[in-house]
C-alpha cells in the first residue's frame, strides 16, 4: 500500500536518511525501530509530507504523492510531541477532523464519546483545556484525534512514551486492537523493542540513517541480519572465541574467528542434550522475576547470561557449580 523507493534526505551537508526503500502492505503493523537520531522518524515525516526527500519517491497504491501537500495525503498522525491545539477543550480537539468533514452534531459527539471511552477519556475530561490535563492524558487525546476520523493509513511516533508502564501496555494492547478491527494500515515510531516485538506485523530496524534488517518480529529476534540488530533487539550474550575454542565448537560448525551471539533463553542450565556444548561454569548472581530467574554465570572467563523458567525448583546458589550447553544452531555468527 505504501512503497518507498530510494530515499534519500539531506540537513544541509547531513545525510539523513541513505536510500531507503520498503513497502508497508495494506492492513499491516508496520514498526520504525532504531536508536535515537537513526532516521526512524524523518523516513515517518518523509511518509506524511513534512520532509520533502532530495532524491526518491512515496507512493500510496499506484498514487505518487512525494510532492502532495500533507493535508491532501488523508494519513492519519500523532506527533511525539502532541501538536494539539492548547486553545480548545479535549472534546474539540478530537472532533476537529469530523468538524472539517462537515458531519453532522449527532455523529461527531457518537464517534467522539467512543473513541474517548477506548483510550479511557471520561466526560469530565473531555470539557477541559489541554493545558488541564497531563502529559499522558494529552497523548491520549492526540491518538483519539488520530483515529476518530478512521483514516485508512495512521503514522504515529513515539505516542506512548510519557504514558506509565501499566497504562503503556494497556493502550498499546487498545491500539493493536483498533488497528486490527478497522484494518487500518500503520507505521509506528519507537525505540522501544518490547513495543516493536509485542506490536508488530513487521520492524524495519534502522541505524544511522539505513535499514540493517525488515521482517517479522521472530526473524528480527531469531535470525537477526547484522551485528547491530542482535544486539539492538533484546538482551545477548557475546562469546568470546577463547570460550568456544575451549567448549570445541570449532568442530560443531561454529567459525570461532567470527563475532558470535546467542540469546539468553537459548543457553541452559544442568540440561544435558546430545546434540548440544556443555562448559563448566559457577553462578555469580542471579535477579528473580517470578516468570523467570536471570543467572550471571563465569565459564572460564566469559560472562554470560542464562534465563531459566520459574519451575519452582531451588534456585541455584552464588558460587555454585553448574553445567551450561546451548545449541550450536542457536549461535548467530557475523
Amino acid at each position: 500500500m505504501i512503497s518507498l523507493s530510494n530515499i534519500k534526505v539531506c540537513f544541509g551537508d547531513f545525510v539523513a536518511l541513505h536510500d531507503i526503500s520498503m513497502t508497508v502492505e495494506k492492513g499491516e503493523f508496520f514498526t520504525l525501530l532504531g536508536p535515537s537520531g537513526c532516521g526512524k522518524t524523518t523516513t515517518l515525516r518523509t511518509i506524511t509530507g513534512f520532509i520533502k526527500p532530495e532524491i526518491g519517491s512515496v507512493k500510496v497504491g499506484d498514487e505518487e504523492i512525494t510532492h502532495l501537500e500533507v493535508e491532501k495525503r488523508n494519513i492519519g498522525m500523532v506527533f511525539q510531541n502532541y501538536a494539539l491545539f492548547p486553545t480548545m477543550s479535549v472534546y474539540e480537539n478530537i472532533a476537529f477532523g469530523l468538524k472539517v468533514k462537515k458531519m453532522g452534531k449527532a455523529e461527531i459527539k457518537s464517534k467522539v464519546d467512543e473513541i474517548a471511552s477506548k483510550v479511557e477519556l471520561d466526560q469530565d475530561q473531555l470539557g477541559k483545556k489541554i493545558s488541564q490535563l497531563s502529559g499522558g492524558q494529552q497523548q491520549r487525546v492526540a491518538i483519539a484525534r488520530a483515529l476518530v476520523t478512521s483514516p485508512p493509513i495512521i503514522c504515529l511516533d513515539e505516542p506512548l512514551s510519557n504514558l506509565d508502564a501499566k497504562l503503556r501496555v494497556q493502550l498499546r494492547n487498545e491500539l493493536k486492537e483498533l488497528q486490527r478491527k478497522f484494518g487500518i494500515t500503520t507505521i509506528y515510531v519507537t525505540h522501544d523493542q518490547e513495543e516493536a516485538l509485542t506490536l508488530s506485523d513487521r520492524i524495519a530496524v534502522f541505524n544511522k540513517g539505513k535499514i540493517e534488517q525488515i521482517g517479522r518480529p521472530d526473524e528480527v529476534y531469531n535470525q537477526s541480519a547484522s551485528e547491530f540488530v542482535c544486539n539492538f533487539i533484546g538482551d545477548i550474550n557475546k562469546l568470546s572465541k577463547d570460550f568456544l575454542d575451549k567448549a570445541g565448537a570449532g568442530q560443531r560448525g561454529i567459525d570461532t574467528n567470527k563475532s558470535c551471539y546467542i540469546r539468553l533463553e537459548r543457553m541452559y542450565v544442568n540440561n544435558h542434550q546430545e546434540n548440544h556444548i556443555d562448559s563448566e561454569a559457577v553462578v555469580e548472581n542471579f535477579e528473580y522475576y517470578g516468570l523467570y530467574i536471570k543467572y550471571t554465570i563465569n565459564a572460564g572467563g566469559t560472562q554470560l547470561k542464562v534465563i531459566e523458567k520459574n519451575s519452582g525448583a531451588s534456585m541455584y546458589k552464588m558460587g555454585e557449580s553448574i553445567k551450561i550447553s546451548f545449541d550450536p544452531a542457536s549461535v548467530m555468527q557475523f
